[in-house]
């Protein structure tokens, strides 16, 4: 089923989410609605809080295949690159974000199986976009301080903000590197 996208300023996309704990029929329903959501978007990953669920999952469509992650924990290598960043909670805005060009995402599926994802360029930068949504973070928290005025101007004059802008805090996530 597909479900309405929360937008910027929905309180869902500050918390941080739980971790799940049943891998059951309710979860693969989540998943799937999940993944219907973000192809008719269209985007290229959606996690559980931009649906209004607070739980550690997201979809991603890179490449090929759809695919999902749950409980992730990141590992992420090399200095951090610039490149545009969107985010179908903040329609419209573009904005050149730091990423680790590379990732090594472990988790699970939604039958409780240990998943591991690797991968670079789209693949990381969406699965560290996904992870942060997961965290109570916004890519436009990430952006530099001229960058991020920008958003926030672009937010203020945005057809869908019809809510006053709340205050963006910086990610209190260091980067952590792979050995």
């Amino acid at each position: 089923m597909i479900r309405p996208i929360r937008l910027f300023g929905d309180p869902v996309l500050r918390t941080p989410a739980e971790p799940v704990t049943d891998f059951d029929l309710e979860l693969r329903n989540l998943v799937r609605d999940l993944t219907e959501t973000m192809v008719d978007a269209p985007g290229v990953g959606l996690a559980a809080p931009q649906i209004g669920v607070s739980l550690r999952v997201f979809t991603y469509h890179v490449g090929e295949e759809p695919g999902h992650l749950i409980n992730p924990v990141l590992g992420l290598d090399g200095e951090q690159e610039e490149d545009d960043e969107a985010c179908l909670s903040l329609p419209g805005l573009v904005f050149p974000t730091p990423r680790a060009p590379r990732v090594v995402a472990t988790g699970f599926n939604m039958y409780g199986d240990p998943v591991t994802i690797e991968g670079s360029e789209l693949l990381a930068r969406c699965v560290q976009h996904e992870t942060d949504h997961l965290d109570g973070i916004l890519f436009i928290d990430r952006l530099d301080k001229k960058q991020r005025k920008l958003a926030m101007k672009a937010i203020r004059e945005a057809e869908w903000n019809g809510e006053p802008a709340p205050e963006v805090k910086v990610s209190p996530h260091a980067t952590q590197r792979i050995s």
